[in-house]
């Protein structure tokens, strides 16, 4: 464990210069460039106008005890220029650094998301458990990444400015106040390391265990109706008791040590304002400093000890951020380890009218078993294809390696490109959003007119949905809306409009009757669409122009017709 807390402390910077680079070589790098250069002049502006700020305050005590009005007088005109000049400098300052910031957060966040969604890593880190909530680490942590970062990246070149700044201003008052200054923000540094170290890890724990207590209760919420009618409120209550233990357990850890070092933080802060006043005020009792110095000497050593102790001041959000850049660092080589797994070598090729496989053996997940043994069959464009079999892993493995999503096997599958082929789990996914966006391709919601997808919403028997959603551009989410039956008719409806060349269906008897298969098959064959089912129920018992049976030993059978007919009824198509 130490070894690995050390390991994320010193990776810390070098994955920040990473960051940093990409986003200077990114299409917004120009112009956070020129938000960065923005920040940087205004910092120059706020540190001269501090610097003027202390002269001008020590000028303004010094009239105060010698009782000089005229310059009194000034000295206020002056004070209040200044502070309306630091304010307006101080406005844009904050203005520049939260424009650069969203802009950074929407330049890493589109990468991340990019790289999520290309190539179906996202279904890769989902199978593999290479990483643990990359949806919270996608948009919670690079929120506070990029707020974060930003904000230390401006406190350290400001503290630079500023030390730059204030230690002419403190050495000119005493060299031996400067010396006490630079000894007491060494120490202070080096016992915080010490007292907060334990932090690091303490924050990247809370951030996993905070992450999966909300995944459960979103489980809870997107389940709620199978929850309630397998009456398992009981199990998931010890679940979550279970997260909320661990979850305030680790959170308790976090306050013991935040404590422990708040005695020590909060002590240094308040012996700052009274060490200046210890080693100036009995210069001023002798004669040898004005009263306005112990004032200024007062600002000077605590705006240069803010800018030598930001590692006081600041740990606690350091701990934060180091856990936060590490969880960030850990998703993106997840997601490279996920584009550079290759463990087998089933080879895809693209053909518009035919799916073929030659030799193709597919292994079970954990690679135990095979599950298909040299497969090679064709099947044609317009056919009709029925695969069974009592392995139902095996039927699912050769859906999957249809689809790209099956890793573990061999062999070559000839088929159409992805935008032709479509696949229908067995438990439809309707993502939430209008019944149009739904219905129709990315890109062609305009292209297809409405009568068109209501004279297939009508010929399937669910065109009463179309009042029931308000409309075709209202937005709804479907799984509260619609039964498994109605969700599986309107993903029907995606691929009559859609016109694929081929649709395979893993299990459609499970939510649809038999005559509700066949009419739909009916439809299939006459827009010339190839149709492939994976058998389970009532979907056996249809017409099919070849059988496909996987047996139990994962070698194969094809036969050239079913063993019974049966036909659809398009009227019958209700749910």
């Amino acid at each position: 464990m130490p070894n690995e807390k050390l390991q994320i402390i010193r990776l810390t910077w070098k994955r920040f210069r990473g960051v940093l680079r990409m986003l200077a070589r990114s299409k917004q790098g120009p112009k956070a460039l020129m938000f960065a250069v923005t920040l940087v002049l205004l910092m120059f502006a706020i540190n001269g106008l501090n610097v003027l700020n202390s002269y001008v305050g020590r000028d303004f005590m010094s009239a105060i005890e010698n009782k000089r009005l005229d310059i009194f007088k000034h000295q206020a005109l002056l004070y209040v220029g200044v502070f309306l000049a630091s304010t307006v400098v101080v406005v844009f300052y904050r203005f520049t650094e939260e424009r650069l910031g969203i802009l950074w957060r929407e330049q890493l966040t589109r990468r991340l998301t990019d790289a999520y969604l290309k190539d179906r890593t996202y279904y890769r880190l989902d199978s593999s458990h290479l990483v643990a909530n990359p949806d919270q680490r996608i948009a919670d942590d690079v929120r506070a990444f990029t707020t974060t970062t930003l904000s230390f990246t401006l406190l350290i070149v400001n503290g630079l400015m500023t030390a730059i700044s204030f230690s002419g201003v403190l050495w000119s008052i005493s060299p031996f106040l400067f010396g006490v200054a630079v000894t007491y923000a060494i120490c202070g540094s080096v016992l915080t390391i010490i007292l907060g170290k334990p932090l690091i890890r303490l924050n990247y724990n809370q951030l996993d265990m905070e992450a999966n207590f909300r995944a459960d209760l979103i489980h809870v919420r997107e389940n709620a109706e199978s929850i309630a009618l397998a009456h398992r409120e009981g199990r998931f209550k010890v679940r979550l008791n279970k997260r909320l233990d661990a979850l305030t357990g680790n959170f308790r850890r976090l306050i013991r040590i935040n404590r422990n070092l708040g005695f020590f933080t909060n002590g240094y802060n308040y012996f700052i304002q009274i060490i200046p006043a210890l080693i100036i005020a009995p210069m001023f009792i002798w004669g040898e400093k004005e009263f306005g110095v112990i004032t200024q000497s007062t600002m000077a050593f605590a705006t240069l000890l803010g800018a030598f102790s930001l590692i006081v001041t600041q740990f606690q959000s350091i701990s934060a951020f180091t856990a936060v850049t590490a969880r960030l660092h850990t998703l993106q080589d997840a997601i490279e380890k996920a584009n550079q797994i290759t463990p087998c070598t089933i080879n895809v090729e693209e053909s518009p009218d035919r799916v073929a496989y030659q030799n193709v053996t597919l292994h079970s997940a954990d690679k135990s078993r095979e599950l298909v043994l040299n497969l090679n069959v064709e099947i044609p464009r317009g056919t009709r294809w029925l695969v069974s079999g009592t392995d139902e892993a095996a039927k699912v493995a050769l859906f999957r390696a249809t689809a790209g999503i099956w890793e573990c096997g061999g062999g070559q599958i000839i088929r159409p490109s992805l935008d032709e082929i479509l696949f229908l789990p067995e438990r439809p996914y309707l993502p939430p959003g209008t019944l149009r966006e739904l219905l129709v391709r990315t890109g062609m919601e305009k292209v297809v007119p409405d009568a068109v997808i209501m004279g297939i919403l009508v010929s399937l028997g669910v065109n009463d949905v179309v009042a029931r959603a308000n409309g075709f551009d209202a937005d709804q989410n479907w799984d509260d809306m619609l039964s498994i039956g109605e969700q599986h008719l309107l993903s029907m409806a995606r691929i009559f409009i859609a016109k694929p060349a081929f649709v395979f269906m893993d299990r459609p008897g499970s939510s649809l009757a038999k005559n509700q298969i066949a009419g739909i098959m009916d439809m299939l064959s006459q827009q010339g669409i190839g149709v492939v089912i994976l058998s389970k129920n009532g979907e056996s018992r249809l017409k099919y122009d070849s059988v496909l049976e996987i047996k139990k030993d994962a070698t194969w059978e094809v036969r050239d017709e079913a063993p019974v007919d049966a036909k659809g009824d398009l009227n019958d198509l209700n749910c």
